[in-house]
């Protein structure tokens, strides 16, 4: 599997395009809110000759869905979000003026992942983790293969997810990732909604907030 990241937003918020050797991809967390980003994402995908069969989010807060409906509508591919994300997701537009933004457009999902969900395109397929605490839905998307897990706003390089937005927990978020990420191989590579990838392993040996049992 390969995977393209691109910083967008305010927010500095990673988009992941995920793609094999079939040429089908996704998008997760299209975060592409100004026309330069959503035609730099458009452009990737074109120049990369891929086809997108789905949009999915990891969770809902703004950052992560500010491209739902652009790539939803552009692409005519469904959207695919948790389950347990939904309360989140529709108060988007509700407080979406307070961080200046006046003219997000909400999409409506058409698949509802839930948290055993798993996510296939081409000859790839994802196993969600559910990992509660920075929001109440939040999934990760684990390729057991290569190693690799899409991670959204749970574990970032020596740090983890806020809990400070509503439906956020932070002993929940603590508890998700040592009985969730931590037991798994040390050199799994986590891509994270936001900053640099990271491993397992770097940050049950460096996390400052969340030791290993």
């Amino acid at each position: 599997m390969k995977i393209k990241s691109l910083v967008f937003n305010p927010f500095y918020e990673n988009t992941y395009v995920l793609w094999d050797e079939t040429q089908e991809a996704i998008i997760v967390d299209p975060g592409c809110y100004e026309t330069y980003e959503l035609d730099e994402l458009k452009r990737f995908v074109s120049d990369q000759k891929l086809t997108v069969k789905a949009i999915v989010n990891t969770h809902c807060h703004i950052d992560h869905v500010l491209g739902n409906y652009a790539m939803k509508s552009y692409y005519k591919c469904p959207l695919w979000v948790p389950n347990g994300e939904m309360e989140v997701y529709r108060a988007v537009e509700a407080y979406a003026p307070q961080w200046g933004i006046n003219n997000f457009t909400y999409a409506e999902p058409d698949i509802l992942l839930e948290n055993d969900a798993e996510i296939t395109f081409g000859n790839t397929t994802l196993k969600s983790i559910f990992v509660p605490g920075h929001s109440p839905g939040h999934l990760m998307f684990h390729h057991q293969q290569d190693k690799v897990i899409i991670g959204g706003d749970v574990l970032f390089r020596e740090s983890i997810g806020r809990t400070d937005l509503p439906g956020g927990n932070h002993q929940q978020l603590l508890t998700s990732i040592q009985d969730k990420l931590y037991p798994l191989n040390g050199d799994i590579e986590v891509f994270p909604g936001h900053g640099p990838s990271t491993t397992i392993g770097h940050e049950k040996q460096y996390n400052p907030f969340v030791s290993a049992k």
